[in-house]
């Protein structure tokens, strides 16, 4: 999909902060930086011209109720951006919007001329009553030659299954499908939203060793959306904690450095996988509405 150039609108500058937050986790004190944005009125927030998708105030309301307040993000190249948040925190809409999926009601987006995505989204229900191989499927909706397929489809590890039914696929070899029918159309940004889904930890470990290795070779950006708030991929370059706005940011943890973990997972498989340690300023109400911490109490690390 070719996103169309975005339209620039007068929007409002956010001052960002940094600051080091300490945090305690299984023992461990560990410390990262988080980027802050603060409205400040009368002012403008630029788009960042080098990203290949820039957005500032973005704001979506649906039926009388926010879904995107105040968002700034930018996906530059080569990087991978994870975002994480609860059920209902507007991950989805983010990702949709950002790709002028769904329109938004205040704000900007700019993408980078002749931007070419590959989507890969939440849900994808295969009817059983359609025969359609798996060669098939990935050249929908794109003129690609054998070759291309064949190479694609060795790319993700799914070379074997080029002639099977897409209805004979297991959860794991459909995500890696799914995957190459993004990548065959050799994109700058491949978007996925939440990949893993339905994948074992041994499963979700070889896909994000393997998003970082295609992202090293063929040098696109990734934004990445997960179901899980504290374990994500450990080459992500950014965390994006989303509960209706952007609650925090910030760098993920190896997670192989804690035997715990190298126990849970198996000390290869936890290579792929990095601690996120939240370290929000407010909290969020049973509405999802953000409130102030209690009185008396430091910064709430939930979502």
């Amino acid at each position: 999909m070719r996103s169309p150039d975005g339209l620039e609108q007068p929007v409002q500058h956010g001052e960002q902060r940094v600051s080091a937050c300490a945090h305690d986790h299984a023992g461990h004190v560990h410390e990262h930086m988080h980027d802050h944005h603060r409205a400040h009125p009368n002012a403008q927030r630029e788009h960042n011209a080098t990203a290949l998708i820039s957005a500032r105030n973005l704001m979506l309301a649906r039926g009388g109720r926010t879904i995107l307040a105040d968002i700034d993000i930018d996906i530059s190249p080569r990087e991978i951006v994870t975002v994480i948040g609860p059920n209902g925190a507007g991950k989805t809409t983010l990702v949709r919007a950002l790709l002028g999926l769904e329109p938004v009601d205040q704000g900007s987006i700019r993408r980078k001329p002749g931007l070419v995505t590959g989507y890969a989204p939440q849900r994808f229900d295969v009817d059983r009553a359609i025969p359609l191989t798996v060669s098939r499927f990935v050249a929908l909706g794109r003129r690609a030659s054998p070759d291309e397929l064949a190479h694609v489809l060795k790319d993700v590890g799914a070379g074997p299954l080029a002639e099977r039914q897409l209805s004979e696929l297991s959860g794991g070899e459909l995500q890696r499908v799914v995957l190459a029918r993004a990548l065959v159309r050799t994109p700058d940004l491949l978007v996925l939203d939440e990949p893993v889904r339905g994948v074992d930890y041994a499963g979700e470990a070889e896909l994000y060793t393997l998003i970082g290795r295609l992202r090293t070779e063929r040098g696109f950006g990734v934004l990445l959306v997960s179901h899980d708030l504290h374990v994500v991929m450990a080459q992500s370059d950014r965390v994006i904690c989303l509960n209706r706005h952007v609650c925090c940011s910030g760098v993920p943890q190896s997670v192989a450095q804690h035997p715990e973990y190298a126990r849970l997972f198996g000390p290869q498989a936890a290579r792929a996988f990095g601690l996120y340690h939240h370290q929000h300023d407010h909290r969020h109400d049973l509405a999802g509405e953000p409130r102030p911490p209690a009185h008396g109490h430091g910064p709430d690390t939930g979502v």
